[in-house]
């Protein structure tokens, strides 16, 4: 109790200390700038005024269905973006605090929401209620070309994973994962001497999201194997050595901006990521039939269901690696991943190419095509600002840029840690993240070689009013984003001072290109260049807007972010 008392204490006197240090950016713009409303229910339409959602970050008081009208970005799991029709609209993996979302009487599987300002968001439903009568049909139909048993259809056990949506042709396309967790060999539910099923890629459309209206376009891909029919055998519970290849699930898709080709970028964990061509009218990929889904080598699976642009660790099953998600800008590929398990120690990192099939590389030169090494930049990774309990499992995004602007966002989960406020359960919480993406040098000496890299607070649409060299004077928050595997990254204080010199969490000096919103950290040993913005201090109370830093340098295998608070 003791501590508990003067845990509460030291929140309020950071609330009070933070309130009091952040700054109104709104002075001169004639934009209000305050906190929420406290209604929580995230409105579809704008309010002419700039108000930092005050909704709480650990919303299992809200959890139940009968609330879902209030969740805004409660329960959000892997979630893609896209515009449509005057909203963004974002859709989710099948997660939600206590499955919640299953109560829905329609749209219960990928449950979505939509938003005009990527702050307020309601709840849409999904596209189905069950899972689509082909999948069956498919599973059993290559069971039995397989010589094992078929599976009665109410007994196969579905889960439903990582869509990614984008419009098409006029309409919202959706490619969606459904995942068999019966085994092979019998086709049970426990372990009988052989690997789980597969999983499949499958295809919706849609013109009428808002209302849950979709048409299913059945089979994509599947989960694929180089060890031939009967290749699935595991001798023990121990053995990892995994029979399937190509994991399908976590697809992204992509329009190829100097081509007009169209590609399904999918896989997981298993031996690395695929790249297959699309029809751009069926939603089909331009080689279907692919054929079965098991090979005798690699190069005769790979020329059917994809080849291989990269690869966290070569010739490993388990390379620790998911979620791929590309984007095409400024004559590069970026390819943003997904590493680690996805409870704590979820981070996010990002390679590029100058051909969609790679090789892909990241800031140092590693070649991630072959799996050369850990790479970096680190755009996310669990962290903690003072008086706060921060976030984990930040990561599995997408990359999606602003409608009609020149920002591009990045969105996520973020998982509460274990044990917050006393709740046991609450690493189980999933609050969407929506945040900006700043484009750094990668060395003071590199100025047109830009990396990607999250801010550090989500975004709440504040005005993006000039930033000079005086504001960024006082007292800082700065976190050292060096990767260290299920830990959150904690910050210490870092001070600016009116001389250009800095002490605290580093020491020397410091420079500002006003024009670009360029810091320059100079600690005698290491020149890092970080990007500048406004956003919300999340941690405040009440929640206020302030200053925010994020960038890397190329020898660094670290990101520094940094918060203003005085």
């Amino acid at each position: 109790m003791r501590f508990e008392m003067r845990l509460a204490k030291a929140l309020i006197l950071a609330g009070a200390l933070v309130v009091a240090a952040c700054e109104d950016p709104s002075q001169g713009t004639g934009i209000q700038v305050g906190p929420g409303t406290g209604s929580g229910t995230g409105g579809d339409e704008p309010t002419g005024e700039v108000k930092i959602p005050d909704y709480e970050d650990d919303y299992s008081a809200i959890a139940g269905w009968a609330n879902h009208s209030k969740w805004n970005l409660a329960n959000v799991h892997d979630p893609s973006i896209a515009y449509y029709d005057g909203y963004y609209y974002m859709y989710c993996t099948d997660a939600s605090y206590g499955n919640e979302h299953l109560k829905a009487s329609t749209g219960r599987h990928f449950p979505g929401k939509r938003s005009k300002d990527l702050v307020n968001w309601t709840y849409v439903p999904g596209p189905m209620n069950d899972a689509p009568a082909w999948v069956a049909d498919s599973l059993n139909a290559m069971r039995k070309r397989m010589g094992v048993p078929t599976i009665e259809k109410n007994k196969i056990s579905y889960g439903y994973w990582a869509p990614v949506v984008r419009e098409v042709n006029g309409k919202l396309r959706m490619y969606y994962c459904i995942v068999v967790n019966n085994t092979i060999k019998t086709g049970g539910t426990s372990f009988d001497g052989s690997w789980t099923e597969r999983a499949f890629i499958g295809m919706c459309e849609s013109d009428d999201p808002a209302n849950g209206k979709w048409e299913d376009k059945g089979y994509i891909t599947c989960s694929s194997s180089d060890k031939g029919r009967d290749g699935w055998k595991r001798p023990n519970e121990n053995n990892w050595d995994g029979y399937f290849y190509y994991n399908a699930i976590d697809p992204t898709y992509l329009v190829d901006d100097p081509s007009g080709k169209h590609y399904l970028i999918y896989g997981s964990w298993h031996s690395g990521f695929a790249l297959l061509e699309i029809d751009p009218e069926s939603g089909k990929p331009v080689n279907a039939p692919l054929g079965d889904p098991w090979a005798d080598s690699v190069e005769d699976l790979t020329a059917r269901y994809g080849i291989r642009v990269g690869t966290r660790t070569a010739g490993s099953r388990w390379q620790g690696s998911e979620a791929p998600e590309v984007i095409y800008k400024d004559g590069y590929y970026y390819l943003f991943m997904a590493y680690d398990g996805l409870d704590v120690p979820y981070n996010t990192r990002v390679v590029r190419s100058e051909k969609i099939e790679g090789p892909y590389y990241d800031i140092t030169g590693r070649n991630f095509t072959n799996g050369r090494g850990d790479c970096y930049p680190i755009v996310t990774h669990p962290y903690r600002f003072n008086y706060s309990h921060g976030w984990v499992g930040i990561a599995h995004c997408c990359v999606f840029p602003e409608r009609n602007g020149d920002s591009w966002f990045y969105s996520s989960q973020g998982r509460l840690p274990a044990n917050v406020g006393g709740n046991a359960y609450s690493n189980a919480i999933m609050m969407g993240h929506v945040r900006r993406l700043v484009w750094c040098p990668a060395s003071p000496d590199e100025p047109d070689n830009l990396w990607p890299i999250a801010l550090p607070e989500r975004y709440a649409a504040v005005p993006d009013t000039e930033i000079k060299k005086e504001d960024l004077v006082g007292s800082w928050e700065h976190i050292d984003l060096a990767y260290k595997y299920a830990t959150q990254q904690t910050s210490k204080e870092l001070v600016l001072k009116a001389d250009g010199t800095m002490v605290g969490a580093l020491k020397g000096t410091w420079t500002y290109d006003a024009a670009k919103k360029w810091l320059t950290f100079d600690t005698g040993s290491k020149k890092v260049v970080v990007c500048v913005e406004r956003e919300a201090d999340w941690e405040a109370t009440p929640r206020c807007a302030t200053i925010v830093y994020a960038g890397t340098e190329k020898s660094l295998n670290s990101t520094w972010w940094g918060k203003k608070v005085q």
